[in-house]
């Protein structure tokens, strides 16, 4: 439920405060400041220096690289092994480097490689979540209503924003490792909870539905296709699943095989610029609104919210009218098309923004990769979505971890630098996904 990163939003403000008024009575010689670092410091060593804005980018980098690099590898993975024992793994393992990130500050840990270690690793367990989760519910449901269920379901990462900043902004003040700490107990938590009941099903290409003498729907792959050697059934009883298989089973797609299916390529780098907009708005909106609306850690980070309330309602509506249009591509470019000038505008367009970047975002890391990981040419092989879905999220978290470094060098130039930067990439979004109007 929690998104990956999302709760070092709220901290960032932190690990560095304004010290400005404290060091102008420090000269004035008006009373004599306790040494940094104690409990009463204004900073986190090594967070307290002039560069702090390049190190707290240079922490969500290695988070967001580790993540890219290690989608690829996590859906080929996944596509071999049950989707339920690699969630449950990489949830558990997620709660645990979250936790320890938060030890940090119980601990009393100012090592920078620390904190990047346990980001790293952090990225490189959360990979095993997208891939698994959008399986499984793409398996589930077909492609006609799929835009609508699957955007209802991904207000989740949305709503775990809220939560992650919420939960972050109430403890960020008093004991920001708490902020960390809790935030990793409920997912691993979750994890438990999903090794006990979540239930998987396997895509089968249908071409009818009949019932049986024993009152079970029978979904049949056809079996006259010629480039088929394999049949399955799947009986759906009132109470049980049974899938029924020949000796003879398609083997898992290679990554190769995954970017050859028509429009794979396209979505992905329409996606890589995307993300680029909405993470940069996730790792940095908190402390722009710090800075420019001087409010303190926990009321920016409620605040911060309201682009994420707008992507819960952007990627419904983007999975609604995808749904009815029949054309994925031309909703995510209508939608990118007027989020570009919203980027720019003022802190009461947050959620009108959060609609427009998080829809397309929401609609093509689920409803496009499952269509696309069930697509007609790979003839009905189901061993597939897994990998075509890491490809493109993969492809999209290049895009998350390039926006929050060029965010936090850019801003030292001023926030207008970085709004420019969010436009252009949001235009590059658009003109990629211009080549798929028709899909």
């Amino acid at each position: 439920m929690f998104s990956h990163g999302d709760h070092t939003l709220a901290p960032q403000s932190e690990l560095h405060k304004n010290c400005s008024a404290l060091h102008e009575l420090s000269t004035a010689g008006s009373r004599q400041l306790p040494s940094l670092h104690t409990e009463t410091d204004c900073s986190w060593k090594p967070f307290d220096k002039s560069n702090y804005k390049q190190l707290l980018g240079a922490m969500d980098y290695s988070f967001l690289c580790a993540y890219a690099v290690g989608m690829f590898l996590s859906g080929i993975i996944g596509e071999r092994l049950p989707i339920r024992l690699y969630l449950t793994f990489g949830m558990l393992m997620s709660g645990l480097f979250t936790c320890l990130f938060g030890l940090g500050r119980i601990y009393n840990i100012h090592n920078l490689s620390f904190y990047i270690f346990v980001q790293v690793a952090n990225g490189l367990v959360q990979t095993t979540g997208w891939p698994s989760v959008v399986t499984c519910i793409g398996n589930w449901f077909g492609k006609g209503r799929r835009g609508l269920i699957m955007g209802i379901w991904n207000s989740h990462t949305s709503v775990g924003n809220i939560l992650g900043s919420l939960i972050a902004g109430y403890w960020v003040s008093s004991n920001w490792g708490l902020s960390f700490i809790i935030p990793g107990l409920v997912i691993a938590a979750m994890g438990v909870v999903c090794f006990l009941f979540l239930i998987e099903r396997e895509y089968c290409s249908v071409t009818g539905w009949r019932k049986s003498a024993r009152d079970f729907r029978i979904c049949v792959i056809n079996p006259r296709s010629p480039s088929q050697n394999w049949d399955t059934e799947l009986l759906l009883p009132v109470q049980q699943v049974v899938v029924v298989k020949s000796e003879s089973e398609p083997s898992a797609i290679s990554f190769m095989g995954a970017l050859r299916i028509p429009g794979v390529i396209e979505f992905s780098l329409c996606l890589l610029f995307a993300k680029l907009v909405s993470y940069t708005f996730l790792f940095w909106l908190p402390l722009y609104i710090t800075k420019a609306a001087h409010l303190d850690a926990k009321k920016a980070g409620e605040l911060s919210t309201l682009f994420d309330v707008g992507g819960i309602v952007g990627g419904i509506l983007a999975g609604v009218i995808s749904d009815k249009l029949g054309k994925r591509a031309t909703t995510c470019a209508v939608m990118l098309l007027l989020a570009a000038p919203t980027v720019s505008l003022s802190l009461c367009m947050l959620l009108v923004c959060g609609g427009l970047v998080n829809g397309p975002y929401a609609l093509i890391t689920t409803a496009v990769s499952a269509d696309l990981g069930t697509h007609k040419s790979l003839k009905g092989n189901s061993r597939a979505l897994s990998t075509v879905t890491a490809i493109i999220d993969g492809t999209g978290s290049v895009g998350a971890a390039i926006g929050p470094l060029l965010a936090g060098v850019l801003s030292s130039r001023g926030w207008n630098q970085v709004f420019y930067m969010l436009m252009a990439a949001d235009f590059l979004a658009l003109m990629v996904c211009a080549r798929m109007l028709i899909f």
